[in-house]
C-alpha cells in the first residue's frame, strides 16, 4: 500500500511529511461547528485514489452519535471554552 515511499528521496519524504503534518494540523485545529464535517480533502492526500462513499447512519442513530461525541468532549476536555454561536451555512 505504501510502496511509493521506498522510491522517494530524503527530500521528497521530508516534503511529504510536511504536507501531511500541515493537513493534520488543519484538521486538529477545527473547532466549533467545523468539528462535525466530512473531510475528503484530508483523505485525498493519500496516494491511493479512491473515493469511497461513507455509510451514513439514519437520522436517529446519527444524532445519538453526535450527542455521544459532544459528551465525550465534556469528559476529555472539560475545561475547553464553550460557545453558543449558532450554525450558519
Amino acid at each position: 500500500m505504501d510502496e511509493d515511499l521506498s522510491g522517494m528521496t530524503r527530500e521528497q519524504l521530508q516534503d511529504e511529511v510536511k504536507k501531511l503534518r500541515q493537513a493534520i494540523r488543519e484538521h486538529r485545529n477545527c473547532s466549533g461547528h467545523d468539528l462535525c464535517w466530512h473531510h475528503p480533502a484530508l483523505w485525498g492526500l493519500l496516494p491511493e485514489k479512491t473515493d469511497p462513499l461513507p455509510v451514513v447512519p439514519e437520522w436517529p442513530e446519527f444524532l445519538r452519535g453526535c450527542i455521544r461525541y459532544r459528551q465525550s468532549l465534556d469528559e476529555q476536555v472539560p475545561d475547553a471554552p464553550r460557545s453558543s454561536e449558532p450554525y450558519e451555512e
